[in-house]
């Protein structure tokens, strides 16, 4: 029988403060698997659940590996035997800290400081696992391309299954979906009042986790990748 779930590689943060904050802030909890009842925040241009309906589904997290389908023969357990080692042999990642900043209309956490150690992280794992993977379909490369791709993009898009991998990976962590110019600069502000005294400095990385996408659609964690050295 074939597996039709996705499974993905993400950076979620650790339990405390921030992700209680995010979990709340996006009304999903990807540690738990469960929804979350939004905080009252006067001064939003919309309720909460409509500027986060977009990223809800896959919490707080920033994405290591996009999601993909288990290819033929491929099994969860291998791919999660294979996660863990894979992180085991790789080093603790410490950056100056997380911003917000305001991203092609969204709003997402970003890393301050030398992100060159991520990115390699994120190649290691985007080629160390590409074989779990199952190959995009025409429909899901015609939604990628609809939205418009450099010919490198398109590339990567063919190689490995989504176009932002790579040199063109940039690690953030989406807390919105896409807003008018005016409405961002409004809930960056509500935004920024909450997470200022939440945000790490220094911001450090200490293992990825496998999660796995439910029913509806929504991302759970199913699995903690520690880095070991």
């Amino acid at each position: 029988m074939t597996d039709d779930r996705r499974y993905a590689i993400y950076y979620a943060p650790e339990p405390g403060p921030l992700a209680d904050f995010g979990a709340a802030w996006l009304g999903w909890d990807l540690h738990a698997g469960r929804t979350v009842a939004h905080p009252d925040l006067p001064g939003l241009p919309h309720p909460l659940a409509e500027i986060t309906d977009t990223p809800r589904k896959y919490g707080l997290h920033g994405t290591i590996k996009p999601p993909f389908r288990l290819a033929e023969g491929r099994t969860l357990d291998d791919l999660r035997d294979e996660a863990l080692a894979l992180c085991a042999a790789l080093p603790v990642l410490a950056m100056e800290g997380l911003k917000l900043a305001r991203l092609g209309g969204f709003l997402a956490l970003v890393p301050e400081g030398d992100t060159a150690p991520l990115a390699a992280t994120a190649a290691r794992m985007v080629d160390g696992l590409d074989h779990f993977r199952a190959p995009a379909g025409e429909a899901e490369l015609a939604r990628r391309r609809a939205k418009g791709l450099t010919d490198r993009q398109d590339a990567l898009l063919l190689k490995w299954g989504y176009p932002y991998v790579m040199e063109e990976f940039r690690f953030h962590i989406t807390l919105t979906g896409r807003l008018p110019k005016s409405e961002a600069a409004q809930t960056e502000a509500v935004l920024s009042e909450r997470l200022a005294p939440l945000l790490p400095m220094p911001f450090v990385i200490r293992g990825l986790i496998l999660a796995e996408e439910d029913d509806l659609g929504r991302f759970r964690l199913i699995e903690t990748l520690p880095f070991g050295v």
